[in-house]
């Protein structure tokens, strides 16, 4: 039996903590001893207080707290925890000093490319954190870029994990896109980003622009910040600003991805992306860059169709063919499912996970 001590994501939704909250819960329904510590705002709390977890609340949110680093070191102290698990950037540091002193395995969570730089001496404080003995890498990607940011001595102790996901947490209907603005009658591309470049969203506006002439190609463009520019003005000048929908930030992006017709990624780099993890489940075939972590489950015309970045052309040339061949969008969406059910499955992540445990555990 593993004694895990966990400082999960708090996330903004319920859907975004899901796949890793779920693997809490499959540990203890396992038989190992597993802890959470959380503050009052995580979105899976109550989640986690109906199932087999034991929850301990954080003395405060705050990154870089000596009453949480104080609070973390006792219990590990106390309960003589095998394994502290933090995945984000609040989590790690106060996990990290937290493990000073003890026999503990610190162990980190590491989801994208960016933001991880061996110049900057705050990094040494959080993700380069000399007390982390190993990392949970979201994507092979992820696992090439910290390779060559952390200390040679933990190398070795890298691991690939994929986020699963399970097809049962996706049995809500799709919502009514009327709802949100936009149509169901209408032939539905569904695009999640934000107002960071790297998501590339003026190539997806490219696209639009050229697929002007087919006029009932809607585009849905969820996430934050499209409100204002310079993205107002780029939506204007594709000249069909009348059918890109801005609905803003939703937390009900698999029902949305359910309800329309692709999912379009046109990132410059990702380490996975659960958007089009939640669309494969929900039965939508995606369209992605080229940008690392999607390529890694996304099959060129078995379950999507992978085109370069920064290529707003090729993204329309897809999409193109699968508005005009609905036979081979219907074999798309029918694969998409499948790749969670094997690949991409939360049994699959959990046994991964626990294996790697055991490894650092004795290691």
């Amino acid at each position: 039996m593993l004694k895990i001590l966990a400082l999960p994501n708090f996330g903004r939704s319920y859907q975004a903590v899901r796949p890793e909250a779920e693997c809490y819960i499959s540990f203890a329904k396992a038989g190992h001893d597993v802890t959470i510590m959380l503050n009052e705002d995580n979105a899976y709390l109550d989640e986690y207080l109906n199932s087999d977890v034991n929850v301990v609340m954080l003395k405060t949110p705050r990154k870089y707290s000596w009453a949480v680093i104080r609070q973390i070191h006792r219990f590990i102290k106390s309960h003589q925890i095998d394994i502290v698990y933090a995945t984000d950037s609040g989590g790690i540091p106060n996990a990290a000093f937290g493990c000073i002193g003890t026999n503990a395995k610190m162990i980190a969570y590491r989801g994208t490319t960016r933001g991880m730089y061996r110049r900057d001496i705050t990094n040494y404080l959080c993700t380069l954190h000399p007390r982390i003995d190993g990392y949970v890498c979201l994507s092979i990607a992820v696992k090439d870029n910290v390779e060559k940011k952390v200390r040679r001595a933990i190398r070795p102790n890298l691991e690939i994990i994929y986020k699963g996901h399970d097809i049962a947490w996706y049995r809500d209907s799709p919502i009514i896109l009327e709802n949100i603005g936009a149509s169901s009658q209408k032939f539905n591309l569904l695009f999640l980003g934000s107002n960071r470049p790297s998501k590339g969203q003026e190539y997806m506006l490219d696209a639009m622009v050229h697929l002007k002439d087919l006029e009932d190609i809607n585009l849905i463009m969820i996430g934050d910040g499209f409100d204002g520019e310079p993205y107002q003005s780029q939506i204007k000048n594709t000249g069909v600003a009348d059918r890109i929908i801005q609905p803003g930030f939703r937390s009900d992006v698999p029902q949305i991805a359910a309800a329309c017709d692709i999912s379009v990624l046109t990132s410059l780099e990702e380490g996975l992306s659960r958007f089009l993890l939640e669309s494969l489940a929900n039965g939508t075939p995606v369209i992605t860059s080229d940008c690392g972590g999607p390529t890694e489950f996304i099959e060129d015309n078995v379950n999507g169709f992978i085109v370069p970045i920064k290529d707003g052309k090729a993204v329309a040339d897809k999409v193109r063919l699968l508005y005009g061949d609905r036979e081979t969008l219907q074999r798309l969406a029918g694969n998409a499912r499948k790749t969670i059910e094997t690949n991409m499955s939360h049994a699959t992540t959990v046994e991964h996970m626990l294996q790697y445990f055991e490894k650092m555990k004795s290691g």
